[in-house]
């Protein structure tokens, strides 16, 4: 019972940094795919990964021509 809830758990940090990643890489990079790669691949060690989001929540927008 309790390895199926770290489990789940772990899925759903998984999804979210990876959405999150993706999503603010739309606006703060110019290429959101490798925003999220990167985001997903940070996922797996948790304090880079909220590292990673803090990082993109404080650059500033990319204007996309």
């Amino acid at each position: 019972m309790f390895a199926t809830l770290i489990i789940v758990l772990g899925i759903a940090f998984i999804t979210a940094v990876t959405w999150a990643s993706y999503t603010l890489g739309k606006t703060k990079t110019e290429n959101a795919r490798v925003a999220g790669i990167i985001g997903f691949m940070l996922c797996f060690i948790p304090p880079f990964a909220l590292i990673y989001l803090v990082v993109l929540l404080v650059k500033p927008e990319v204007d996309v021509v």
